[in-house]
């Protein structure tokens, strides 16, 4: 792509998600989303590839469902209320539409059947954009929605990690293992969202961090498959010594960064009396963990058949930078002794 097509691009996401951090007007949020869609849709296609096409199509239709569905909830809100601000949205109705378009937006279950297949036929570094930056603007609106009823968002939350759980099991692909991923991920931070905004905030950065780590590590790896991690062994050991680590952190296991949001959210909803929702929640945690330990064991643990004359590749210098994947690797690996400083910097 031109770079300064790709440069134009890059900038309009940049703007649309920035436009909807600061609107207070349900119009303007709902530009930013638009703009922020629009300018993604271009960098999705690009490999120009038929499977890249369908996942662009599918993507478009998605999220202008879902932008349809706010701007008529917003509208109803208006008609019912004569208020347009994002922070005075108190009727349930428009209120519970809101909340529905806007998990439509970040593919929360039971609206999450898109996101694996969107993802699977996306290159690594624009799933990495999806996976992230496409969270932040709907994100910033479910922050400042602030509903009397907390049950549609439990329920939301506790879907997403069953099935983001459940989804993940049979897959092969490490795009839909990880759209899966996210889909829990995205579940365990809706169950604190009206109770602890800020918690909420820190377990979608520490996600930030752990799936950009992921994906940069496939990335240098070129491995689209658990076939292809299997064999990563001989083209990178270093790495592969290090992408088990992101990965389990990923799952939640202590001592690793990945488990300090989800010991907090457990202790958060024990606080607020709801035992049943995190007992389902950590066995939920398990499932997940079940796949991230088979990706780990396939890179570890599993030798390909191969020749012997075969066993070793060409080992060429990557071209590719380390730095960035050095940086996040360290904070997905080694962030929970901070846990203190963390939860005080949190309560503040």
């Amino acid at each position: 792509m031109n770079p300064y097509i790709l440069t134009t691009l890059l900038l309009g996401l940049g703007l649309g998600t920035t436009i909807t951090f600061a609107s207070s007007h349900w119009l303007l949020a709902w530009m930013g989303l638009e703009m922020n869609t629009l300018a993604i849709i271009p960098l999705m296609a690009q490999p120009h590839h038929p499977r890249a096409v369908e996942a662009t199509t599918k993507y478009f239709l998605t999220q202008a469902a879902a932008a349809a569905m706010l701007l008529f909830a917003s509208t109803t809100n208006a008609w019912l209320t004569g208020q347009w601000d994002i922070l005075q949205m108190a009727h349930p109705v428009p209120l519970a539409m809101v909340t529905l378009a806007l998990a439509l937006k970040i593919g929360l279950a039971p609206v999450h059947s898109w996101l694996p297949e969107v993802l699977q036929g996306l290159t690594l570094t624009t799933g990495l954009i999806l996976s992230t930056w496409q969270k932040l603007a709907p994100f910033a609106l479910l922050l400042q929605l602030h509903p009397s009823d907390s049950t549609l968002l439990v329920v939301l939350g506790l879907a997403s990690t069953l099935v983001g759980g459940w989804g993940g099991l049979n897959q092969t692909q490490l795009r839909k293992i990880l759209a899966y991923s996210s889909i829990a991920h995205l579940g365990w931070m809706m169950l604190v969202v009206q109770f602890v905004p800020s918690l909420t905030l820190l377990a979608l950065l520490t996600y930030f961090v752990m799936t950009f780590s992921t994906f940069i590590a496939f990335k240098l790896n070129s491995s689209t498959t658990i076939n292809m991690l299997a064999i990563s062994w001989t083209k990178a050991p270093a790495l592969t010594s290090l992408t088990p680590l992101i990965l389990l952190s990923l799952g939640g296991l202590p001592p690793l960064t990945g488990f300090l949001p989800k010991w907090l959210i457990l202790q958060e909803l024990m606080n607020q009396d709801l035992a049943p929702t995190a007992t389902v929640a950590a066995m939920s945690a398990l499932l997940s963990l079940y796949f991230y330990l088979r990706l780990s064991y396939a890179m570890t643990l599993t030798m390909a058949p191969n020749t012997t004359s075969g066993i070793m590749p060409w080992r060429l210098p990557s071209t590719q930078l380390t730095l960035p994947l050095a940086a996040s690797a360290t904070a997905t690996i080694l962030l929970l002794p901070l846990a203190p400083a963390i939860t005080t910097l949190i309560t503040l």
